[in-house]
């Protein structure tokens, strides 16, 4: 029988598969496959999320990529926009959708407008204009109060969001490019419909090799849908169980990695919004005992792990052409820690501003 698994080995573990222990020789597609998208509501947090991750990235390449049509921009898990392949939004998109049904119905602002009203031609309205022109959500709100003059423009635009596939069409989203959210229909993006069945079981199965040893409550919390206990029970012999240190039943993918928690963790920077610390109910695995609180009154572009856990948090501040990048260490650091993380932090910065004349990395204690 295997050992219960601590907290390093479960964060080691996890470290593994969301390819942050060794940087992946991946493509861009496989890799954003493998991690079952990337959150992306800050556009340029996914590209800094694959840079950590992979050998060779290109972040011009993989804008071309969006660009394309081969990854998509759209609302999923958690109700909040992620990068998918394609493939993956016309399969996680529908089983979403009891997640976007919650969020619309107790929305303070929109939900008032949307009582008793009946959206179906609404829907369909929608859907043509935005088949036949990709628009922004105000413009569609607007289209769609011509033609409903009785009913609230914003309001009926959240309900195309949350109720059609929307995705979110270039420039926004495609690396060093600006633009306003302006949304389509997936089916009519990418010309195929949306998965009529999709498997529950597979994406479980999936979200395991990414970010598993895992509990249901881990799954709820990645996803916002609930139910997974009963998922979990059903799959049998496709998943294998472990238990954590505290006893806990943990559920798993055979032959999926378990290194040994005392391989080392390279320094790692992410970016504001990463799955691999949004994605457990429990995230010991990543954060130690003696860590100082993460809030802070200092602005946040993301964070930096060092030994596999949260040390550090970051943001730059751009004067003229010199671009200043400022990490904020959490917890005392060994002197070889320290010069890990401002390396590390300084071939980040060069990624995020190739363009800068001037490049400086600062390492301070929080509340410096």
């Amino acid at each position: 029988m295997r050992r219960p698994l601590t907290r390093r080995a479960l964060g080691r573990a996890t470290l593994a598969r969301q390819l942050l222990l060794e940087r992946a020789g991946l493509t861009t597609i496989d890799a954003v496959h493998h991690l079952v998208g990337l959150q992306a509501q800050v556009p340029r947090d996914p590209y800094l999320a694959l840079w950590s991750r992979l050998a060779a990235f290109d972040p011009g390449a993989t804008g071309r990529l969006v660009e394309s049509r081969a990854l998509v921009r759209i609302v999923v898990m958690r109700a909040t926009i992620h990068l998918l392949t394609a493939d993956d939004c016309l399969v996680l998109r529908p089983l979403c959708q009891p997640v976007l049904d919650a969020e619309l119905r107790r929305h303070r602002d929109h939900a008032p407008h949307l009582r008793d009203v009946d959206l179906a031609p609404v829907l369909a309205c929608a859907a043509a204009l935005l088949a036949a022109e990709p628009r922004p959500p105000a413009a569609l709100g607007r289209a769609l109060e011509a033609e409903f003059p009785e009913l609230d423009g914003a309001a009926m635009a959240y309900a195309a969001r949350n109720l059609l596939a929307l995705v979110q069409v270039p420039p926004r989203g495609v690396w060093r490019r600006r633009g306003q959210v302006t949304v389509t229909t997936a089916e009519s993006w990418l010309g195929r419909p949306l998965a009529t069945a999709p498997s529950i079981e597979d994406v479980v199965e999936r979200y395991l090799a990414a970010f598993g040893p895992a509990r249901p409550a881990d799954l709820a919390t990645w996803s916002r849908l609930t139910g997974f206990r009963e998922v979990l029970d059903g799959m049998g012999s496709r998943l294998r169980t472990l238990h954590d240190d505290e006893g806990r039943e943990l559920f798993d993918v055979p032959d999926a990695p378990l290194p040994d928690p005392d391989v080392p963790a390279p320094v790692r920077f992410l970016p504001e919004y990463d799955n691999a610390l949004l994605s457990h109910a429990d995230r010991t695995r990543y954060t130690p005992d003696d860590i100082a609180a993460l809030a802070t009154d200092d602005p946040v572009h993301g964070t930096a792990l060092v030994d596999g856990s949260i040390a550090a948090t970051w943001s730059t501040v751009t004067e003229d052409e010199r671009v200043t990048m400022t990490v904020r260490h959490l917890r005392r650091l060994a002197p070889s820690e320290c010069d890990d993380l401002v390396a590390e932090g300084a071939r980040a910065l060069r990624f995020l501003e190739p363009d800068a004349t001037a490049l400086d990395v600062r390492l301070v204690a929080v509340g410096s």
